[in-house]
């Protein structure tokens, strides 16, 4: 019923379509834990959130999204065998990548991190994009590979809907995040159907080469997406680790070992050693290829509780193997000709890039307390989550790269990135003041 009074107001089509049909669609595509995932029952289809959502969030997550690797699909697939992950449909895509839990209690108190691709859409609407006509999302289950069949079919779903909706324009492509990677997947797999379909693609704070310091972390000891507060209402710390370690998403975002980094990325441990009766402390250094070893051995003894049942999740290393294939696909990625790609990318931020455990004072014993340890960092210059020597690093023939001074999440709502949108988009000044006068808020 809700939905479909929500759709008088955001389905309908405006009154001054002509103005419309001028342009060329835009296709948002968000990022990791950048869309809204249900949880759909087998028996009687009907769908409960279980990210993002603050309310009893722990329970619901471990309950239905905790998963485990199928390595003769290549799915992340739910401990839940009565359910299934869905990703909601609702105003052309559009509603999974807005804001990530809609629920009342969180537009109330305006949690902002949970205000993902709302500004940015509600910025093109101003400038007389039309839901359904001009504007589109894609949020998918961000659990899987980024080249896994599902993912990629529904995105050339996705692109032909556009493509024919605007009356067979080409589409404006706008990735955050881990979206640049599927995309960058997606081109390497169908070209063609690319070409056919894009005219340009605007990438933002996409991990091109990864991101060492939150990705080896999330490994080995998981990832805190809220802070302060709100995190006691949100997923733990350790039941978010519990899912990362089988998702291939978060595998393909390792550091690339065959990037020529300015320094290559370490995961440091200070280690509590015993010879001869005598207690000694070192500082052991992995890198980009040994740190595999360090986490096998850090997670060989993980393991989760599921109904009863003892799951082992140590570190998989069929994933492992996946995500090297990906990332040679990544490697070997061309943008066609024809399309103009944009690259816009965080800096002047704190970026953790090198990972260190333990203290010389405080040593680690066994490499499985890093698990439960509180990592230290070494910081680059980046968006806070993504290095800027790693997004800056597209490979691609760019027609403009543009550093903007924000956060990895900020980058979704800053005004100067939404003014370089404007312009490669081709929105005048002029169409957007005319837009405004012409628009009233109730």
């Amino acid at each position: 019923m809700f939905r479909g009074f929500r759709s008088c107001f955001h389905g309908s089509r405006s009154s001054d379509s002509a103005s419309v049909a001028d342009r060329d669609p835009v296709l948002l595509v968000s990022g990791i834990a950048g869309s809204i995932l249900n949880s759909k029952s087998k028996k009687t289809g009907s769908e409960t959130r279980v990210w993002v959502r603050i309310l009893l969030a722990d329970l619901e997550f471990r309950r239905k999204l905790w998963s485990i690797y199928n390595p003769e699909t290549g799915y992340t697939e739910s401990l839940d065998d009565d359910s299934e992950i869905v990703v909601p449909q609702d105003d052309y895509g559009l509603y999974a990548i807005d804001i990530l839990d809609p629920s009342t209690f969180v537009k109330c108190l305006h949690v902002s991190d949970l205000y993902h691709f709302h500004d940015m859409i509600e910025m093109l609407v101003g400038c007389g994009y039309e839901k359904g006509t001009t504007l589109f999302g894609y949020g998918y289950d961000f659990r899987q590979s980024n080249r896994i069949g599902q993912i990629m079919d529904g995105l050339k779903e996705r692109l032909v809907t556009a493509y024919k909706a605007s009356g067979g324009r080409k589409v404006n492509l706008i990735s955050h995040s881990m979206g640049g990677l599927l995309v960058s997947c997606f081109i390497s797999l169908h070209n063609d159907v690319f070409s056919k379909y894009v005219n340009k693609w605007i990438t933002i704070a996409t991990p091109f080469q990864g991101a060492p310091g939150c990705i080896n972390d999330s490994i080995l000891t998981g990832m805190q997406f809220v802070d302060g507060f709100e995190s006691f209402f949100f997923v733990s710390r350790w039941s978010m680790h519990q899912l990362l370690v089988e998702c291939p998403s978060v595998y393909e975002m390792l550091p690339n070992p065959g990037f020529n980094w300015k320094k290559e990325p370490e995961v440091l441990v200070w280690r509590s050693n015993s010879s001869d009766g005598e207690a000694t402390v070192t500082q052991e250094s992995y890198g980009c290829n040994e740190c595999v070893s360090l986490f096998a051995e850090a997670l060989k003894n993980n393991e989760l509780d599921y109904d009863g049942d003892t799951v082992p999740l140590p570190f998989n290393f069929a994933i492992l193997e996946w995500a090297a294939d990906t990332r040679e696909l990544l490697n070997k990625t061309e943008i066609p000709t024809g399309v103009s790609f944009y690259n816009i990318y965080g800096t002047s931020f704190e970026t953790p890039f090198d990972v260190c455990y333990g203290s010389e004072s405080s040593p680690i014993n066994e490499l499985s307390e890093i698990c439960h340890s509180t990592p230290e960092y070494s910081y680059v210059d980046g968006d806070g989550t993504v290095p800027s020597e790693s997004a800056v690093a597209d490979k691609f023939e760019a027609v403009e790269r543009v550093g903007v001074c924000a956060t990895h999440r900020g980058l979704l709502c800053d005004e100067n990135v939404y003014n370089l949108i404007k312009k490669w988009l081709g929105v005048s000044t002029e169409e957007v003041k005319s837009r405004k006068s012409k628009t009233s808020k109730v």
